[in-house]
């Protein structure tokens, strides 16, 4: 099922594309980016964040997903792609009792987490996650399976429908016009997969993904 959690937040980073390509050189920041390091989270904002801090804008999203999943004190939620924990650390502001963990693939994340959190993060990647068949009540992933070439993104999936019970939900980057794709060229630094909204359809068909879902574009 298609909902969407993500996009008032998205909407709110004002985001010049034609300075992301004609003002810095886009592959030097994107191999800064891949690196999943300083640069990454806190650098300049060319490379990416330009500073990845908790503000607080990750509570309504957090609050969305609560009301829509109906989580209650002792579910166990797994989030691939954590970053810094900001949007676990909401989900258990929100609802004591939550069981969370969290999985990244950058140690600069997981080191600079907020502390409330940070016990409950690891590093590791996405297409082979280190839990037990069925462990999670929900599975989240953010942002991130965009940024997997199609072997790890297929596993990616496969995995989040193994480790996970009925409710699952992730949110990628896409698009459904030329300007949104070009868009998304000039401003992405790291992602790999770039599929239209059909495409990423057929793509959790093919590997058996029976989650929610939901898209970021670039407008």
């Amino acid at each position: 099922m298609e909902i969407d959690f993500i996009t008032n937040h998205h909407k709110q980073t004002k985001r010049d594309y034609l300075a992301r390509v004609n003002k810095i050189n886009k592959s030097e920041a994107a191999v800064k980016a891949k690196k999943w390091d300083f640069d990454y989270w806190d650098g300049s904002r060319d490379v990416n964040y330009g500073g990845y801090y908790y503000d607080g804008r990750w509570e309504p999203i957090a609050k969305k997903i609560i009301d829509f999943y109906k989580i209650k004190p002792g579910n166990k939620i797994l989030d691939i792609g954590c970053g810094k924990g900001f949007l676990l650390y909401e989900l258990k502001k929100q609802v004591p009792g939550v069981i969370i963990r969290g999985l990244d693939i950058s140690s600069y994340a997981i080191k600079n987490a907020k502390e409330e959190v940070k016990e409950y993060l690891k590093i590791g990647d996405a297409n082979k996650l280190p839990y037990s068949d069925k462990e999670f009540d929900l599975v989240l992933s953010i942002n991130t399976l965009h940024n997997l070439y199609c072997f790890d993104l297929f596993s990616a999936l496969q995995e989040i429908e193994r480790v996970g019970k009925e409710k699952k939900y992730l949110c990628v980057e896409s698009y459904r016009n030329e300007t949104e794709k070009v868009n998304l060229l000039y401003w992405q630094v790291t992602c790999e997969a770039f599929f239209n909204t059909e495409e990423w359809k057929w793509i959790f068909n093919q590997n058996n993904y029976r989650g929610d879902y939901s898209f970021i574009f670039f407008e």
